[in-house]
């Protein structure tokens, strides 16, 4: 399943004249493409899907809707079990 998370804008620059951001999806953090919401800042929460931030969403909606995704076990389907990446 490829589902579209809500991620909180911790870091932004310009790579090689893309603008990208980090962003983190409650604990696992990734690399995200800004082009479709150049005016995003640090600090924000944006809807991503497949590497993209397409929307900006409020906190309260981002927190609600991650909280629900972990419980249902979405997450770890989504973003796999970081540790096991490393290993």
């Amino acid at each position: 399943m490829c589902l579209a998370v809500p991620g909180r804008v911790m870091e932004i620059e310009e790579r090689d004249g893309t603008r990208m951001a980090v962003v983190d999806f409650g604990g696992v953090v990734k690399d995200v493409c800004l082009e479709y919401l150049p005016d995003l800042a640090v600090g924000e929460y944006a809807i991503v899907h497949v590497g993209f931030a397409l929307q900006r969403l409020d906190e309260e909606s981002a927190l609600k809707t991650l909280e629900l995704f972990a419980e249902l076990g979405l997450l770890q389907e989504e973003f796999g079990d970081p540790l096991e990446v490393e290993r």
